[in-house]
Protein backbone atom coordinates (compact mmCIF):
# COMPACT_ATOMS: atom_id res chain seq x y z
CA UNK A 1 0.00 0.00 0.00
CA UNK A 2 1.64 3.65 -0.80
CA UNK A 3 2.16 6.27 1.52
CA UNK A 4 -0.80 8.38 0.18
CA UNK A 5 -2.48 5.70 0.85
CA UNK A 6 -2.04 4.70 4.48
CA UNK A 7 -2.59 8.70 5.39
CA UNK A 8 -5.80 8.92 3.39
CA UNK A 9 -6.90 5.61 5.27
CA UNK A 10 -5.69 7.68 8.50
CA UNK A 11 -7.14 10.83 7.53
CA UNK A 12 -10.61 8.96 7.05
CA UNK A 13 -10.43 7.06 10.25
CA UNK A 14 -9.47 10.05 12.21
CA UNK A 15 -12.12 11.97 10.20
CA UNK A 16 -9.97 14.55 8.72
CA UNK A 17 -10.74 16.02 5.51
CA UNK A 18 -7.81 17.72 3.68
CA UNK A 19 -9.15 21.10 1.64
CA UNK A 20 -6.71 20.47 -1.33
CA UNK A 21 -3.70 18.31 -1.73
CA UNK A 22 -0.71 19.42 -0.21
CA UNK A 23 2.65 21.33 -2.49
CA UNK A 24 5.73 20.41 -1.99
CA UNK A 25 8.15 22.82 -0.48
CA UNK A 26 10.04 25.70 -2.44
CA UNK A 27 13.73 26.26 -1.59
CA UNK A 28 13.62 29.70 -0.04
CA UNK A 29 10.04 29.96 0.14
CA UNK A 30 8.46 31.12 3.54
CA UNK A 31 6.67 28.50 5.70
CA UNK A 32 2.89 28.35 6.26
CA UNK A 33 1.99 29.99 9.78
CA UNK A 34 0.64 26.98 12.43
CA UNK A 35 0.43 25.80 15.21
CA UNK A 36 0.80 22.01 16.60
CA UNK A 37 0.84 20.45 19.82
CA UNK A 38 4.16 19.64 21.83
CA UNK A 39 5.43 17.82 24.82
CA UNK A 40 5.55 21.44 26.40
CA UNK A 41 2.43 22.47 25.05
CA UNK A 42 1.06 24.41 21.49
CA UNK A 43 3.63 26.14 19.71
CA UNK A 44 2.99 28.77 17.08
CA UNK A 45 5.31 29.48 14.25
CA UNK A 46 4.22 33.08 14.67
CA UNK A 47 6.07 32.94 18.28
CA UNK A 48 9.61 32.66 16.44
CA UNK A 49 9.21 34.47 13.50
CA UNK A 50 11.82 36.82 12.75
CA UNK A 51 13.68 36.30 15.94
CA UNK A 52 14.83 32.17 15.55
CA UNK A 53 14.97 29.95 13.10
CA UNK A 54 12.96 26.78 13.08
CA UNK A 55 14.02 23.54 11.96
CA UNK A 56 10.36 21.24 12.18
CA UNK A 57 11.09 17.49 11.61
CA UNK A 58 8.18 14.65 11.30
CA UNK A 59 9.08 10.99 12.30
CA UNK A 60 5.46 9.88 11.33
CA UNK A 61 7.01 5.57 11.93
CA UNK A 62 7.92 6.46 15.80
CA UNK A 63 6.50 4.01 18.16
CA UNK A 64 5.35 1.77 15.72
CA UNK A 65 7.17 -1.08 16.23
CA UNK A 66 8.30 -1.99 12.68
Amino acid sequence: MSTMAVLAAAAAVLGLAAAAPARAAQVGAAAPLFEAESSTGPIRLADYQGKKNVLLAFYYADFTGG
